[in-house]
């Protein structure tokens, strides 16, 4: 399964970033204004280098570590959430 796919079943992603542990609720994969594959999510658990463990964040795929489906899933989209993410240059899949 990829992100693409965690998204369409509303599957928690896991993984390490910056050397934190992340669980996440993904909204948003594509490509960003700069070229790179990113993850708009909502953080759920886990640590954070700004010390804001829980919220919307965005992530480089490049640098997500571990990544991992979870069985456990979500409801649908946090408060919040933008369909059309202007962060995207291109959208692959979105809640």
């Amino acid at each position: 399964m990829s992100i693409a796919d965690a998204i369409r079943t509303r599957k928690l992603l896991q993984f390490s970033y910056d050397g934190h542990p992340r669980t996440v609720e993904p909204h948003t994969y594509g490509i960003d204004g700069k070229g790179h594959q990113a993850l708009r999510a909502y953080q759920v658990r886990g640590g954070s280098e700004s010390g804001e463990y829980v919220g919307w964040k965005l992530f480089h795929v490049a640098e997500m570590r571990g990544t991992a489906i979870l069985n456990q899933g979500f409801t649908g989209p946090r408060n919040g959430y933008k369909k059309g993410d202007k962060a995207f240059a291109r959208i692959m899949a979105e809640l």
